[in-house]
């Protein structure tokens, strides 16, 4: 019969490296870096090797197995598995470094900070407070050798080799018979007297003031050299002193030594120190202790190890937000500890959070999310945020809250590269449409426009066909001056994606119209883009051949790469306006679109102030600036849409200004003789559906009907009845000059109107229908003067009736 003997060294489940890692302690343990076999986490694995004749050194590794297995502290390294046999003893630990060599990579980063090693000091002298006062142990091997560093920075004490007991009950210190570990003893153990008074934790906490000198100023060369404090922080060096100090009796204990350094102006009282106490106890703390805590942590992140943060505080930001109930407060430092993982990590750990706190009905965490999204937009995929995320978002356009409406059109900038062609081009576009035509917030209104412009490139091209001229147009129209500059700045800025049909038909007499506009910001972006256009338009017809050069962005896919002009000015004006919306909606709401106006507009620069008149019940004329405007501070108003004049408007305004560098400015005559035009600012208020980008929205909603005009004069020859090609002697008029004279003198222009003019036969014409109505309307009237002095007669011949009379014919 054959039996089989398991080799329990085979069998163990976790696998380690074949050769001890570089920079293992001095001892009898030889650390190897290892792994679980099932999961493949790390760890690590002490080995130690039975050698023969080396009974003391082989039970005191056998002694440190027990210790470690059965002592549990945060602060002393934390046993996992272990495996003992005649030839090896194995002990499984987490994953840490050791503190020499730790301290060696941190120089050549930069070295340590002064409150990483507080925090590692106050960690060792913790775990000998919970050795000497709780256990009655002496730990005797305190040491650079005894200290390890875990993947947060967290220091934990091990060699346990040489522990005993502080009672005495186990006999003599065990022997170490390892000099470089013995250098470390205090000078009283070399009087074999016995005649020196000591307290039991003395001779630790010599061990612990070498440590200390260590840390500071390397490997310790002799004992002589710890009078000298070295590199050893001011704050610290007192307590120093009395751990070396040559009177064991006077040494403090453990617990004395860390209330010392805690104490105001001590070495261990910083904010890295209370955090970290904090976080240890963050299970039995208050729930507004807890707010209070990660409202101030984030300050104070930047200043932490990277290592820290990621592997200590964003693990109990995730407990607090999943079990805790911690809310929006955990965002902020959430995402600033997310900028230290990599791409692998953030999907992990922060992206499933993410998408859940999108579905919170929390008003704060949603505007803390939409606030911040820019952090973490970059690591969502495009299935989730269609199908995860943007189906949250849009809950916000329909908010009662203001800030949260305004910051989920801003979040729009981010997500629209994401969005398949249903949510971009329909769903999004129909809450654009809503929002720009009837939310009674102004600066809304504005953020609106200014997001259409710099994500047009992202929409298809039938949509930016549908959609980009007749926003950008009912802009232009909004009561609030900063709507109106971005409206004409969203035309520039996606000048590419228009046919010259359009920029000539649709596009400039929109922005002709604006350069009567009481605003001078206004006025001047408006004459900018202009001159723009028309330099394009002048371009193709000087030179035919280049239309489908200038075109060709008109009927392309959508595209990235089309908006690097609306990025220029889209991401300015969304923050300038941004920090003007705030305000505005607390102190001062808006006139939504189709509220009326009851508050003046503010006076044009250089323009002299209209006197103020009552309202009239007939259309204002055009020999007046417009004198409606939204109820809110002028000065406010007019400071943030002056603003926008910083803009670069880049290659597009240097094109212009090549072909016309000669324009002239407005002038004090020029602005006097414009001193009385007004624009009507009632227009209809679209419908939130996509009909609404081209019906209602669009351009030619603005325009008037035309007033009444007076009869043209006798002898006028309507056009249709002119001889155009027929020759005609040189020294005969104008058939048009007389005309045009006595328009001048007898008509009013019409308000938004391209001139004073109305070319072609259906002016002549229209006004000779208006004669005939007011011919009609002449007669109407004189038969009903008529009638009413027929029925004075006849009540007159008749004479009154008599009281109590019937009358019977």
């Amino acid at each position: 019969m054959w039996f089989f003997v398991r080799d329990p060294v085979r069998d163990f489940p976790f696998e380690l490296s074949p050769e001890p890692a570089e920079g293992s302690p001095p001892g009898p343990w030889a650390l190897h870096r290892g792994r679980k076999k099932a999961t493949g986490s790390p760890v690590s694995i002490f080995v130690y090797d039975v050698k023969p004749g080396a009974e003391e050194q082989t039970q005191a590794a056998k002694a440190a197995f027990k210790r470690l297995k059965t002592l549990r502290h945060p602060n002393i390294l934390a046993f996992i598995d272990g495996l003992e046999t005649d030839k090896c003893v194995h002990v499984v630990t987490e994953a840490v470094t050791p503190l020499g060599v730790h301290l060696r990579t941190r120089a050549e980063a930069g070295g340590p900070k002064e409150l990483e090693l507080s925090w590692g000091l106050h960690q060792i002298v913790k775990a000998l407070s919970f050795l000497v006062n709780d256990c009655s142990l002496i730990h005797n091997n305190v040491c650079m050798a005894a200290v390890f560093v875990d993947r947060a920075g967290e220091w934990k004490l091990g060699g346990l080799d040489y522990m005993y007991s502080a009672q005495g009950n186990g006999g003599a210190p065990p022997c170490k018979g390892i000099p470089e570990l013995e250098q470390y003893d205090p000078p009283e153990l070399a009087d074999s007297s016995g005649r020196a008074v000591r307290e039991t934790w003395s001779a630790d906490m010599w061990r612990l003031g070498c440590l200390i000198w260590e840390v500071f100023n390397g490997p310790l060369p002799r004992a002589t050299a710890l009078r000298n404090p070295g590199k050893i922080p001011k704050s610290l060096v007192p307590h120093y002193c009395e751990l070396v100090g040559a009177n064991p009796k006077m040494r403090p204990n453990p617990a004395r030594f860390l209330q010392n350094c805690r104490a105001p102006g001590g070495f261990m009282n910083n904010r890295f120190v209370e955090t970290n106490l904090f976080l240890e106890e963050i299970q039995i703390k208050e729930p507004a202790e807890k707010q209070k805590f990660f409202q101030e942590l984030s300050k104070s992140l930047d200043s932490f190890p990277e290592d820290f943060c990621r592997h200590k505080v964003l693990p109990q930001l995730l407990t607090a937000f999943e079990f805790g109930n911690a809310g929006a407060v955990v965002l902020t430092p959430l995402f600033k500890v997310g900028k230290f993982l990599s791409a692998e990590e953030y999907q992990q750990k922060i992206i499933p959070v993410v998408v859940k706190m999108f579905s919170s009905t929390d008003r704060a965490m949603r505007i803390r999310l939409l606030q911040q999204m820019e952090q973490f937009i970059q690591y969502l995929d495009e299935p989730t945020v269609n199908t995860q995320i943007f189906p949250h978002v849009v809950h916000g356009f329909l908010d009662t809250n203001p800030a949260i409406r305004e910051q989920t059109v801003k979040s729009m900038l981010l997500l629209a590269p994401k969005l398949n062609e249903a949510n971009l081009n329909v769903e999004l576009m129909k809450h654009f449409a809503r929002l720009q035509a009837k939310d009674e917030q102004g600066p809304i209104r504005c953020n609106t426009t200014v997001c259409l412009g710099k994500i047009g490139s992202y929409l298809s091209a039938s949509t930016r066909h549908r959609v980009l001229t007749s926003a950008f147009s009912r802009a232009t129209k909004d009561p609030f001056a900063p709507s109106r500059v971005a409206g004409v700045l969203g035309f520039a800025a996606t000048h590419n994606l228009y046919s010259m049909n359009d920029c000539a038909h649709k596009i400039l007499p929109v922005l002709c119209g604006l350069t009567v506009d009481p605003e001078k910001s206004v006025r001047d972006q408006a004459f900018k883009a202009i001159r723009s256009f028309l330099s394009k338009l002048e371009s193709v017809s000087e030179d035919p051949t280049q239309l489908a050069e200038v075109e060709k962005d008109v009927h392309a896919a959508s595209s990235p790469g089309m908006g690097g002009a609306a990025a220029s000015w889209a991401g300015w004006a969304v923050t300038g306006v941004s920090s003007l919306t705030s305000k505005l909606i607390r102190a001062h709401p808006t006139v939504a679109p189709g509220e009326p106006n009851v508050s003046q507009r503010p006076t044009p620069e250089g323009l002299p102030a209209p006197a103020p008149t009552p309202a009239p019940p007939t259309p204002v004329t055009s020999g007046h600036w417009e004198a409606q405007e939204e109820g809110k501070d002028t000065a406010e108003d007019s400071g943030a849409a002056d603003r926008w004049d910083d803009e670069d408007w880049g290659s597009l305004e240097q094109e212009a200004e090549s072909v016309l560098a000669q324009q002239d400015n407005w002038s004090t005559g020029g602005q006097a003789s414009r001193a009385g035009q007004t624009r009507n600012p009632d227009h209809k208020s679209p419908e939130s559906d996509w009909s609404s980008w081209e019906a209602e929205g669009s351009w030619e909603q603005g325009w008037q009907e035309p007033s009444p005009q007076e009869p043209p004069p006798e002898g006028t020859q309507l056009t249709s009845e002119y001889n155009w090609g027929g020759p005609e002697p040189s020294d005969k008029g104008d058939p048009f000059a007389d005309l045009l004279a006595r328009r001048e003198v007898g008509t009013q222009p019409r308000p938004d109107s391209w001139g004073d003019d109305n070319w072609g036969d259906d002016g002549l014409e229209t006004e000779s229908r208006q004669a005939k109505a007011e011919l009609a309307r002449k007669k109407r009237e004189e038969r009903r003067r008529e009638m009413e002095a027929r029925r004075a007669e006849k009540k007159a011949a008749k004479g009154p009736m008599k009281l109590g009379t019937r009358k019977l014919d």
